[in-house]
């Protein structure tokens, strides 16, 4: 009998082993971009991390890991976004059947009614943010009033690209500062921090933030030049509106019950989902014939018309055909399939990820900056730039505050630093900078419902920008650095 042959031996990585991939995935996103332009997102950059995440695992068998190890990294990265993909089919079911029922038109009716032009962008910043610290979501914030919010600016002339960084910032605001944001909690947890003694602390970081965002966006509204916005514009967006759906409060029932489930800490998910059936059912009701102009050219007849048409929005989107472009662009959107090649980014940052975290490649960089940081405010610029690093780097915002807190919590210990400076860093860094990487699970998702590309709003996410510097500043000033008796941890042996 012949024996089985002995397992190659593991070898550590080696730094070029670390920082190939890396170079790599630069290279092939700056190519892609240059080539491709805003179209890059579409799928040369999916490639390029695909790619990547290939040579990375061709290095890591080099080192002796088995491909089966490879494999099941691979699997243990995808299924933790399996939640993530749910929400993103959510809300693409969500955002054509709220424009079907009525939903989105009847926000839009409305807020061209109240909202002041001038005041329009700090109006986005406040009312997301407002609506954020109520559920604690970002992306239901934005996947609903964010949605709202943009279509509106077209259609009273001002931004959109301004009003989806506006919308974003404030999405972030609850992010932060609600305690029933997940983020939120999930730092606190991973740290050993109170969740309440933690928001405490992001006041001190959250609040100067969004200051500076309210003061630049209410700026930027004033010198936007909408006074020479063409009256009868409006009133023909408003009265195409008014000609194609019936405009009643009944429509905002769907939002109501998003509302109530996401305050009673209903699974995201599963509170999208049932919004969006609920706009589905309501339609054949509240708007049979946008319904019937939506299936015009069907072979259906009869009630099943309208199960046909509720069925299409919630799977490809409902198709408005008013005449007038920028209420078929407002309303022509959604369905499931339109977020598929979101869910085809995330997939690949997540593959590439969570093998470089796995196998060592990231620590391996990380090991000798944290034995330079020697005071609290390099420390807390090595955790604010690894967080920020493994956002660019992993695609998701989970994996840029999980590795950091298990990174970095012994060594805030040993320093007798609190924990909440730790936990507050990571969300300053880890959470709200998500938003600002195309490739991040993310960046893609604004791009996606709000429909703006990330590289566009990302210079008006005056909220997510301002934030991590803050925290910078908090630390080399040592202003707001909670300080606690040093403890040596149970294992003393440090990353090295």
């Amino acid at each position: 009998m012949v024996p089985d042959p002995a397992p190659r031996p593991i070898r550590p990585p080696s730094y070029f082993d670390a920082i190939l991939p890396l170079v790599l995935l630069a290279a092939m996103i700056m190519s892609s971009v240059a080539l491709f332009g805003l179209d890059a997102i579409n799928g040369p950059i999916q490639v390029g991390l695909l790619i990547s995440a290939m040579v990375t695992a061709f290095i890591i068998m080099k080192n002796g890991h088995s491909w089966e190890a490879v494999a099941e990294a691979g699997a243990r990265g995808v299924s933790s976004v399996v939640g993530a993909i749910f929400i993103l089919f959510a809300v693409g079911a969500l955002i054509g059947s709220w424009n079907m029922a009525g939903t989105i038109p009847t926000l839009v009716y409305y807020g061209i009614h109240i909202m002041d032009p001038n005041w329009f962008y700090l109006a986005s910043l406040l009312v997301c943010g407002i609506i954020s610290m109520g559920i604690g979501s970002s992306w239901t914030t934005a996947g609903t009033m964010g949605v709202g919010l943009v279509g509106l600016a077209t259609m009273v002339g001002v931004s959109p690209v301004i009003t989806a960084g506006a919308a974003i910032s404030g999405c972030y605001v609850g992010e932060k500062l609600s305690p029933l944001s997940e983020t939120a909690i999930l730092g606190a947890q991973l740290t050993g921090s109170d969740i309440y003694t933690h928001l405490r602390q992001q006041v001190w970081s959250s609040i100067p933030a969004l200051i500076v965002a309210a003061i630049l966006f209410g700026i930027m509204g004033l010198t936007d030049g909408t006074d020479g916005l063409d009256k009868s514009v409006i009133t023909s967006e408003l009265g195409a509106l008014d000609g194609l759906f019936w405009i009643t409060p009944i429509n905002l029932l769907p939002l109501l019950l998003l509302v109530i489930l996401s305050v009673r800490k209903t699974p995201a998910s599963l509170a999208i989902m049932l919004s969006a059936l609920l706009a589905a059912v309501l339609a054949p009701f509240t708007q049979p014939e946008a319904m019937l102009r939506f299936l015009a050219d069907s072979h259906i007849t009869g009630s099943l018309v309208f199960v046909k048409g509720s069925w299409l929005a919630l799977a490809n989107g409902y198709e408005a055909n008013s005449g007038i472009p920028m209420v078929d662009q407002l309303l022509s959107r959604g369905g499931m399939d339109s977020m598929l090649l979101t869910i085809w980014l995330i997939l690949g940052a997540l593959v590439f990820g969570t093998l470089l975290d796995e196998f060592g490649l990231l620590e391996k960089l990380i090991a000798p900056v944290l034995l330079r940081a020697r005071s609290t405010g390099s420390l807390i610029a090595t955790v604010v730039g690894t967080a920020f690093g493994l956002n660019l780097i992993s695609g998701d915002q989970y994996v840029a505050v999980v590795l950091p807190a298990r990174m970095f919590r012994d060594e805030f210990q040993t320093r007798g630093l609190a924990s909440t400076n730790l936990s507050r860093a990571l969300c300053d860094a880890g959470s709200v900078t998500s938003p600002l990487i195309p490739w991040n699970s993310c960046g893609a998702y604004m791009a996606a419902v709000l429909g703006v590309p990330t590289m566009l709003y990302l210079p008006y996410c005056f909220f997510n920008i301002a934030s991590p510097l803050i925290t910078l500043a908090l630390g080399y000033t040592g202003f707001k650095i909670l300080r606690t008796d040093p403890v040596v941890p149970a294992s003393p042996a440090r990353a090295a």
